[in-house]
């Protein structure tokens, strides 16, 4: 049975078995075929491929050249169609269609010399063509243009003269023609075709050259020219006159009138062409002829007519600033007639600007004008001179009352200053010449210079508040100018003329008087504007009192050198026996004298009295002081030099006093010449000085009175002692004398 199974079993198995050993037979031969087969394709197949791919890229290749010399080849054709179109349209004087037939040439040659790879000449040749023809319709179209255009300018060319302007002439060819046979191109089409050529904005920009040296600046810069206007059946000509004017005729409005004219008949004949201009921002490409005029030259017509025509007209007043509304309104319309011809784009406003700012305008150039008057009264002659008293009235605004705050009125003249002292407190307790400058003298140009600096505070109170705050600076800068520029402008004239050097400080003096009270009178103005420009004023006193002070007192000190180098030839006093000695010494007292007389003089009715007393005796102080000086530190003094010392002495006592003349009245100047020793310090001294000279040891000795006596008051024992051993021999008595100095 198992025997059996097994056989069963082989004969079911060795079917399979064989089917099986068939199929991979068969799959076996199947891969020797497929392994021909790839090698047939290795070595035969792919090497045709490989040729095949080869002639197929040679194939591209030479089509892309095909096509490359194709498309080349037309678009030379089309250059030479459109040059031929272009030379019949020039021809027939049809302009519009010759620019495009040019502007076609130019792109068709210009996408040949796209093309790389090509090593052509044609192009070459094309191109020197090309801008050959184009040169030769520039040229065309210039002559249509000077056709169109005609300017008939005076002989010396250049020349802005009024003579000159009257010669000159517009003559506009571009009427519309009367009659239908007229062979004339219209002129846009000339217009266009400079434009496609790029020619009209030079042809423009000489046009506006001409057009503002020849027409529009002199109708600014001259108001007695008037433009002339003549239409004739195949031309506009634009001619002026001149004509007599009055000085007060000229006026913005009337310049604005004659500008506007002129652009109305530029636009009626010429400027409203529309013209194609891609790419200028407009959404048609189109755009005027006088939109292109106004933007070449609207910036130098806007800053000519304001700098020669609206700064003018600018109010130097407050009260004119009322009738500048007049100019705005005109300045506003004018704007707006240039804009409705597209002559003037919408978003410029710089005359409109400029007028509208006029309080601005106003303020600068009144402070300019004052500062220029201040400058003219600053380096005028400062010896021309007005007597300034307490009690003189100047032409000067009223006050306000104390706390009204109301706006005073001006008076022609009124004592500012004394009513404004008399407010300052108790009048029980202040005099009325508590604050009262002096009696003296002041250059009449400072006098002017100060009321100049009132009247501008009085106009800056009824002036808007820039206006304000520009005038109350300016008048700050006014004294500053003062400081900087008199004390320079003058320099020389300060410094060798003692009379000029004295009004100065009354000049210095009297300013800074009048500033201490200039802000506290104009407290009606805001306390923030008085803040803004520097408050009272207050706090330039003290520079020019420190300013006139140093300018008299470098005077003082060239009077004081004077006075010690006419001393020096006194040869110390010393040796008075001797006559040479003795003349030289009474000549330079004389010449002392003679200098301080001659001071007395110049500054007589000039300097305050307690300003001149003063600075005469601070000199004739500075003598004695040098005479006593000079006879105390001798140590040899004989009976005959002592007695010649006195002598000399006594000229400076007898005559010293008669230096002393500040009034013009003779008999007013005793009072004065009286109080010498109030004004010299030495003065005293020098008195002892010349009774030591003629006093014997006791009067010497009863006058020391044991250091409590007149002498010692002016004289330390060591001086005493010295001049009692120059003028006493050496004896019992004088060592006495000397035992009792102590």
């Amino acid at each position: 049975e198992v025997w059996t199974m097994m056989n069963s079993k082989y004969s079911e198995f060795l079917p399979s078995v064989q089917s099986r050993e068939d199929l991979v037979a068969e799959v076996e031969g199947l891969s020797m075929d497929i392994d021909l087969l790839r090698a047939a394709i290795e070595n035969e197949v792919q090497q045709d491929l490989n040729v095949a791919f080869t002639e197929f890229t040679e194939l591209k290749q030479q089509l892309e050249r095909d096509s490359v010399v194709l498309s080349v080849l037309k678009k030379l054709q089309e250059f030479d169609a459109a040059l031929k179109e272009f030379s019949t349209a020039l021809l027939e004087e049809r302009y519009m269609p010759a620019a495009q037939r040019l502007e076609k040439a130019r792109s068709s040659l210009r996408n040949v010399e796209s093309h790389g790879g090509f090593e052509l000449k044609i192009p070459k040749a094309l191109r020197k063509e090309l801008t050959v023809q184009e040169q030769n319709m520039i040229y065309q179209l210039g002559k249509e243009w000077q056709k169109l255009i005609v300017w008939k300018l005076p002989p010396s060319k250049g020349s802005s003269s009024l003579e000159a302007v009257v010669l000159s002439e517009l003559h506009l060819h571009t009427v519309p023609p009367q009659r239908e046979d007229a062979a004339a191109p219209p002129v846009a089409a000339v217009l266009q075709a400079l434009a496609l050529l790029g020619e009209l904005h030079y042809k423009l920009k000489d046009f506006g050259q001409l057009l503002m040296e020849y027409i529009l600046k002199p109708l600014i810069s001259y108001p007695s020219l008037e433009p002339v206007t003549e239409e004739q059946p195949d031309v506009f000509i634009l001619r002026f006159r001149s004509q007599e004017l009055a000085l007060d005729e000229f006026s913005p409005m009337k310049v604005f009138d004659k500008i506007k004219l002129i652009f109305e008949v530029l636009h009626k004949y010429l400027l409203n062409v529309p013209l194609e201009e891609p790419g200028r921002g407009r959404k048609d490409g189109r755009v005027t002829l006088a939109e292109l005029l106004g933007e070449l030259i609207w910036e130098e017509l806007s800053n000519c007519l304001i700098h020669s025509c609206l700064v003018h007209s600018v109010p130097s007043s407050s009260s004119q600033l009322e009738q500048y509304k007049e100019v705005i309104e005109s300045t506003k319309e004018f704007e707006k007639a240039l804009k409705e011809m597209q002559f003037l784009k919408q978003d410029k406003t710089a005359l409109l600007q400029y007028a509208c700012n006029v309080n601005f305008h106003f303020a600068n150039r009144k402070c300019l004008d004052l500062i220029k008057a201040a400058r003219k009264l600053m380096t005028s002659e400062i010896h021309n001179t007005v007597k300034i008293t307490p009690d003189s009235s100047t032409a000067l605004p009223e006050l306000p009352d104390p706390g009204s705050g109301d706006h005073p009125k001006t008076h022609g003249s009124s004592s500012l200053l004394d009513n404004e002292t008399m407010n300052l407190g108790s009048e029980s307790s202040l005099s009325q010449s508590t604050l009262s400058l002096p009696t003296c003298r002041i250059s009449s140009s400072v006098q002017q210079l100060v009321e100049l600096a009132y009247t501008t505070m009085e106009e800056a109170k009824t002036s808007t508040k820039f206006c304000c705050l520009q005038l109350c600076n300016c008048v700050r800068d006014i004294f500053h100018v003062f400081c900087e520029v008199v004390p320079k402008y003058h320099r020389e004239n300060l410094q060798k003329l003692p009379q000029l050097a004295a009004i100065h400080y009354n000049n210095c003096m009297y300013i800074a008087h009048h500033l201490l009270t200039l802000g506290h009178q104009f407290r009606c103005l805001t306390t923030a504007l008085l803040s803004d420009c520097g408050g009272t004023f207050v706090d330039a006193v003290p520079d020019f009192k420190k300013l006139g002070m140093e300018c008299f007192l470098a005077q003082m000190r060239v009077q004081k050198r004077g006075v010690l180098d006419r001393l020096w030839s006194a040869r110390n006093f010393s040796s008075m026996d001797d006559d040479e000695n003795y003349r030289a010494a009474n000549k330079s007292i004389k010449q002392v004298l003679h200098q301080l007389k001659g001071l007395g003089t110049v500054w007589q009715d000039v300097l305050p009295v307690h300003m001149y007393c003063k600075a005469m005796g601070t000199l004739l102080n500075t003598a004695l002081a040098e005479i006593v000086t000079r006879i105390t530190a001798l140590e040899d003094i004989s009976a005959e030099g002592a007695d010649r010392l006195y002598s000399l002495c006594k000229i400076m006592v007898d005559e010293g006093p008669q230096v002393f003349t500040p009034l013009l009245e003779e008999d007013q100047n005793k009072k004065y010449q009286e109080e010498v020793p109030v004004y010299v310090q030495k003065w005293m001294t020098f008195r002892e000085l010349m009774i030591i000279l003629r006093a014997n040891l006791q009067e010497i000795v009863d006058r020391w009175a044991d250091g409590k006596g007149p002498l010692a008051e002016q004289f330390s024992a060591a001086e005493v002692k010295s001049l009692i051993r120059a003028l006493f021999q050496n004896t019992e008595r004088r060592a006495a004398a000397l035992a009792r100095i102590k």
